[in-house]
């Protein structure tokens, strides 16, 4: 009996070098943050002649206004159309494939799962002349659609992944149960695997989100028009054209993370237990 409280009392013990740990790592990440949004908010002038974590003695907005009538609005609606079309490609092809994988049988569908997972050891640095060369000999270099394709090729393998593990851990008798009341595959598919697949999918779209919308190299090799810029290739102009200004290159980061730190916040419930789906088995 004294064993058993005496066990009690350890595991109520509070942890306090994780706890420390944790704070630790909270101010590595809030302090850089804190001080972009602040040095945004701040003048040229008060930037270099006051503390750089104080904060301003004024809030000034000019630097976001210089941003925006820098061509923002039109690097920031191509980044968007080409990351939601490269997502909602990747997502609806890679949860047919990973629907696929899981429930088919035979040789194919373990080949094609194969497949999938020698694309996670390509690197994209390893493939950029030849795809350089494709998307020229294509007719598509220097357009929208030169960035779309490739996104969307190296989205899919780890989004399959994801998606296939996920589906492996719905119960088979509902599958069963559905295939006897004469569903085919893409009933089950619909209003079977998507339903339940909701977190897996929201964790994925985020996923692939991040990754496109961060993209520097297929737009830097593969576009030249400054009309079909980017948010990455927008901040590299920024920061040669604001050489000195470095409130206005920091307003500019701010304004290209904000749409992803808020798909973040929206999808942050389901992205643990979609990137954690199946692998506890």
């Amino acid at each position: 009996m004294a064993t058993t409280l005496t066990r009690t009392k350890v595991r109520r013990l509070p942890n306090v070098g994780a706890g420390i740990g944790g704070l630790v790592w909270l101010a590595v990440i809030i302090v850089p943050i804190y001080y972009v949004v602040i040095s945004s908010l701040r003048s040229q002038t008060g930037f270099f002649a006051s503390n750089p974590l104080a904060l301003p003695d004024s809030v000034s907005l000019d630097n976001y206004a210089l941003v925006l009538e820098s061509g923002f609005g039109r690097y920031f609606l191509n980044s968007v159309i080409i990351t939601v079309v490269s997502v909602v490609v990747t997502v609806a092809f890679s949860l047919m494939a990973a629907y696929g994988v899981v429930r088919g049988e035979g040789r194919l569908a373990r080949t094609g799962f194969s497949v999938f997972l020698l694309g996670l050891a390509i690197p994209v640095h390893a493939t950029i002349i030849p795809l350089y060369y494709m998307i020229t000999r294509l007719h598509l270099y220097d357009s929208l659609l030169a960035l779309i394709l490739p996104s969307i090729g190296f989205a899919i393998p780890i989004t399959v992944l994801i998606l296939a593990n996920f589906i492996r851990d719905i119960p088979r008798e509902l599958f069963e149960s559905m295939r006897m009341d004469g569903a085919g595959d893409w009933v089950m598919l619909w209003r079977l695997v998507l339903p339940l697949a909701r977190p897996a999918l929201v964790t994925v779209g985020i996923y692939d989100a991040l990754h496109v919308w961060n993209g520097f190299l297929f737009p830097l090799i593969l576009t030249q028009s400054p009309d079909l810029r980017v948010l990455p290739m927008a901040l590299w102009a920024f920061q040669g054209e604001f050489t000195v200004d470095v409130p206005a290159v920091l307003a500019a980061v701010v304004l290209s993370t904000l749409p992803m730190l808020v798909a973040y916040v929206l999808g942050r419930r389901h992205l643990v237990r979609g990137l954690t789906a199946g692998f506890g088995k």
